[in-house]
């Protein structure tokens, strides 16, 4: 199997495993986790273009799961961290993983944010190096081993 179909495959898989949590995922934790992953994967290449920035926010408000939570609350949360992420990219990564560690005290909650990291970066058919290193690196603030999700 490609590649391409492999990611195809694994991100619908994922999207399935986060419905069937969908009522199981209402904690402010969740919330904030997933929305900094949104935000730590958009900036993954180091630049958010508006498109980008447009696509994401659109698959967020679209997003089955995270329709527990008001629309606007979480486009504000998802462009707040983004804006954490462009001023500063060091200070902004530090305080995008400490909200995304919120999640671990839950263990299913840890494992839907990497899972939204995984849908998000993989939403455009390209889940490249980048956006994979990133959610890598959220496995480890979350105390997730990264195999589990083959990255």
């Amino acid at each position: 199997m490609a590649l391409w179909d492999r990611l195809k495959e694994s991100a619908s898989t994922m999207q399935t495993q986060l419905i069937a949590k969908k009522n199981d995922l209402k904690s402010g934790a969740f919330r904030d986790s997933s929305m900094a992953m949104c935000a730590l994967v958009a900036a993954a290449d180091g630049t958010v273009d508006p498109s980008e920035r447009r696509r994401v926010a659109q698959l967020i408000a679209t997003n089955e799961v995270l329709q527990n939570f008001p629309a606007d609350d979480l486009r504000r949360r998802f462009e707040d961290n983004l804006d954490k992420l462009t001023a500063d990219v060091d200070f902004g990564k530090v305080s995008v993983m400490q909200e995304i560690a919120k999640a671990k005290r839950k263990p299913a909650e840890a494992r839907a944010v990497v899972q939204i990291g995984i849908v998000i970066g993989g939403a455009d058919g390209d889940f490249d190096k980048d956006e994979q290193a990133v959610v890598r690196e959220a496995c480890y603030a979350l105390d997730l081993p990264p195999h589990e999700f083959d990255l």
